[in-house]
């Protein structure tokens, strides 16, 4: 379990079909073990190996086919985040690391110190959004603004921006997408008593 609250940004070293080699600060790898989920890019993925400046970690086709993942190369930046203990602060939301689907940004407008993305929404995810419900993209924890049929938005404060890898986000760019997955769980309790 994750939080959607990002601590480091990561580099992509290495890129096969289905593996991943990603640099990132000392602080982060002295931490990770074998085995350990990562978040990386808000997908929940599995350490196979680490040194003292890069872990590795492998995917599956599934992965492949149901995230942004097959659009990283050698130089993308990526969100990372380890794993929630029982002294992590819940500052986020519950996040599994289990994509919903992949939007593109249809447009990021400055308002004020903030930007405000349009994300395009993924088939059969909108009914899982709400106004001012939790959301993750690319691992972060936001808060949706306004959703339609269509689309939803989020607004990025300066910080959030400017210590993931956002700042690198461009228009038409993919971003994974996990909806709060109590909307999941609630959805299918309320079909069940049918």
């Amino acid at each position: 379990m994750f939080t959607g609250i990002i601590t480091h940004v990561g580099k992509v070293k290495e890129r096969t079909a289905n593996r991943l080699v990603i640099t990132t600060s000392e602080d982060l790898v002295q931490k990770v073990t074998l085995g350990m989920s990562i978040a990386v890019n808000g997908i929940c993925l599995t350490a196979v190996t680490f040194d003292d400046t890069s872990f590795a970690i492998e995917y599956m086709p599934e992965t492949a086919a149901r995230t942004n993942i097959q659009n990283l190369k050698e130089g993308s930046l990526v969100n990372l985040e380890l794993p929630a203990t029982s002294e992590t602060f819940l500052a986020g939301h519950i996040v599994q690391g289990h994509i919903d689907g992949v939007g593109k940004i249809d447009s990021i407008l400055e308002a004020g110190n903030s930007r405000i993305l349009t994300i395009s929404l993924p088939q059969d995810t909108g009914k899982y959004i709400v106004e001012k419900g939790s959301i993750t993209l690319n691992g972060i924890s936001l808060t949706v603004i306004d959703v339609t049929d269509e689309y939803f938005t989020v607004g990025i404060i300066p910080h959030t921006w400017e210590k993931t890898m956002l700042y690198t986000t461009r228009i038409h760019d993919s971003v994974n997408i996990e909806v709060d997955v109590l909307a999941k769980y609630l959805e299918k309790l309320v079909a069940a008593k049918k």
